[in-house]
């Protein structure tokens, strides 16, 4: 339940900018005398003209975007995305009991990070330690990258919208000039109206980037540590994996147990007894009479 607690920022959030949207602002429309009349937030920009609403339309679409970034940067960088605990708990069984194509299996019909790094790693599993441990470090760099890419779109976000605010602001200004280049100071009101066009859209820019950049700094520590911590659980996985016995083993897609099929080495018998139930000599995986090959390492066995 954890990923819904985003939510009530979000209705916070929405209902702020509408709220700022449809305030009266204490600005003079354009002719008449006496009171001035209340405008709000959207009058003003139906006000401004075509240029003026594309630009407010390129503003409201970047904020969109932004909650939609941190809303999903919440969900995935969490200790349960990437590594979540069933998972884990999975892998180290199949590991320990050493059926490591079960591992592959099982984190190729998984997206979390720590299946994709493991997999790759897996895949090297034959080459020895310093193989799989070269793997876990070129995967996690590769998967790292792809969160801190999602993260870099924020940063973006907090340029991008100052910018599209001082468009508005230049093009607001231009409208000021050329009033004020027409009427003098004879109208003040519409003269005033032009400069509030001006500072909304300023506002309206760093309203954004603010905490665009906020969240982007803050997402960025953030990934630090859930890495971190999922990297620990990767290297507590592999730590007890005996390599010198599974030298030449090939996990994945081309799946052999060992060149001439054993897992533990060449030389290791592979005789089995007529027994009821009995282990497989490879993998030590339970198997029934008759099995050949073994259904868990698809090693050749020698049935008594």
């Amino acid at each position: 339940m954890r990923k819904f607690r985003v939510l009530p920022w979000l209705v916070i959030v929405l209902t702020l900018a509408t709220t700022l949207a449809t305030c009266p602002l204490a600005l003079a429309a354009e002719g008449g005398g006496g009171e001035p009349k209340q405008m709000s937030i959207i009058e003003m920009i139906l006000h401004g003209g075509p240029l003026i609403i594309m630009i407010w339309l390129c503003i409201v679409g970047t904020s969109m975007a932004m909650v939609t970034f941190i809303i999903q940067l919440f969900l995935m960088l969490r200790d349960e995305s990437l590594a979540p605990k069933a998972l884990v708990a999975s892998l180290q069984n199949a590991l320990e009991g050493g059926n490591y194509q079960e591992a592959w299996e099982i984190c190729r019909a998984n997206k979390a990070y720590v299946a994709s790094v493991l997999k790759g790693a897996l895949e090297r599993l034959g080459r020895g330690k310093d193989a799989v441990e070269t793997a876990l470090i070129e995967h996690g760099v590769q998967e790292a990258q792809d969160l801190k890419t999602k993260n870099s779109y924020l940063s973006v976000v907090g340029v991008i919208a100052p910018m599209i605010g001082l468009l508005g602001t230049v093009i607001g200004m231009m409208g000021a000039f050329a009033v004020l280049g027409s009427s003098g100071v004879s109208d003040p009101r519409l003269l005033a109206l032009r400069i509030g066009e001006v500072l909304m859209a300023t506002a309206s820019g760093l309203f954004i980037a603010i905490p665009a950049f906020i969240f982007y700094y803050y997402f960025r520590n953030r990934t630090v540590g859930v890495l971190v911590r999922a990297d620990s659980k990767l290297n507590r996985l592999i730590e007890d994996i005996p390599f010198a016995e599974l030298e030449g083993i090939r996990i994945g897609e081309n799946f052999e147990a060992a060149p001439g099929g054993a897992t533990a080495g060449a030389g290791q018998s592979r005789k089995v007894s007529m027994a009821l139930t009995t282990n497989c000599p490879v993998c030590n995986g339970s198997i029934n009479a008759g099995d050949n090959p073994c259904p868990h390492c698809g090693a050749t066995l020698d049935w008594a």
